[in-house]
């Protein structure tokens, strides 16, 4: 039987990554080369500068409550996203290891009912994949093009409170002010989707890892050589489960998680606090409902397929109790 990639349900998040330097062609981590150069600038100049100069902004409005609950309502979220890529990076390599594993033989479906068996898991993330884009495009798109929304845009507003080292309502420091913001906006809403979905990915694949060892243990019965089929069924539980894949997906995760969790929190009671200072038929209050509406899909991601492999697995442990 034809090797199943599991990369290419994937080859889009993928892409993705690759496309805003954050991951590296083939196997390969980060080494001296050109596209570690633009992972530099990817991420300090576009990424990291986006965020400094509204963070500086911060010191400027703190003392108004308005003000800076429109100010700090998105640095919160842009600035976690920062800090996951930090995380991403550093385990980058732990990632590359994640993905050769997932291709080695033990993890492969043995049949065409094994496959058919994890297609809904694939469908599901592909489901939530396009769901986050439209929802987190969306929300980007409308901060992007809100000047003009509003018509600001006369009075050289751009689209993100932020402090600069220059007069920003002059030609061309706003026009080059403003493309800055937006690709900025964009990378980083690039980077924090696409890093989102790949830990949903990984999730789903210990689910459907789960679903294929339960098919196996199913079938114990009905093949001719018992003894090494165990030992194979025993071998692939502690790949998946206790010593290496569901490990080696925590550790690089788990502190991702807390702070998206911990993060989202803050950020969905400043935009409902936005949302009160707004009229409530405007496109500035669009923007946040769907704002929102993005923050909660992105939580439910981690949600979601966290709660399948913790199914998945109390299916598998009963499972070894009633298998002939």
């Amino acid at each position: 039987m034809e090797n199943f990639s599991w990369k290419h349900t994937i080859k889009t998040n993928i892409l993705m990554l690759q496309l805003v330097g954050l991951w590296p062609k083939g196997d390969e981590i980060y080494k001296r080369d050109t596209y570690s150069l633009y992972a530099i600038i990817s991420t300090i100049v576009i990424m990291g500068g986006h965020n400094f100069f509204q963070i500086i902004n911060i010191f400027f409005v703190y003392k108004n409550l308005e003000a800076l609950a429109g100010t700090i309502f998105i640095t919160v979220t842009d600035v976690l996203a920062s800090m996951k890529v930090y995380f991403f990076i550093r385990n980058v390599r732990l990632l590359k290891e994640l993905m050769t594993t997932l291709n080695s033989k033990i993890f492969q479906p043995k049949n065409s009912n094994q496959i058919f068996m994890v297609r809904p898991a694939l469908s599901s993330w592909k489901f939530m994949y396009v769901t986050f884009w439209i929802m987190a495009g969306s929300t980007v798109s409308m901060w992007s093009i809100f000047p003009f929304l509003d018509n600001s845009v006369k009075e050289k507003r751009l689209p993100f409170a932020a402090w600069y080292p220059h007069n920003t309502k002059i030609s061309p420091f706003y026009e080059i002010t403003y493309l800055y913001q937006v690709v900025g906006i964009w990378y980083l809403t690039v980077a924090n989707l696409n890093m989102d979905t790949m830990i949903a990915a990984l999730m789903m694949c210990v689910g459907a890892q789960c679903d294929i060892l339960c098919d196996n243990l199913r079938n114990l019965d009905s093949e001719s050589s018992f003894n090494q089929t165990i030992i194979d069924c025993v071998r692939h539980h502690r790949l998946v489960v206790r010593f290496s894949f569901a490990e080696t997906c925590n550790r690089f995760f788990s502190m991702i998680v807390l702070g998206q969790f911990f993060t989202s929190t803050v950020v969905l009671a400043l935009t409902m606090f936005q949302l009160t200072l707004v009229d409530p038929l405007s496109s500035a209050s669009v923007s946040h409902l769907v704002y929102v509406t993005a923050i909660t899909v992105q939580l439910s991601l981690y949600c979601w397929f966290g709660n399948e492999v913790e199914i998945k697995v109390s299916d598998l442990l009963s499972l070894v109790f009633i298998v002939k």
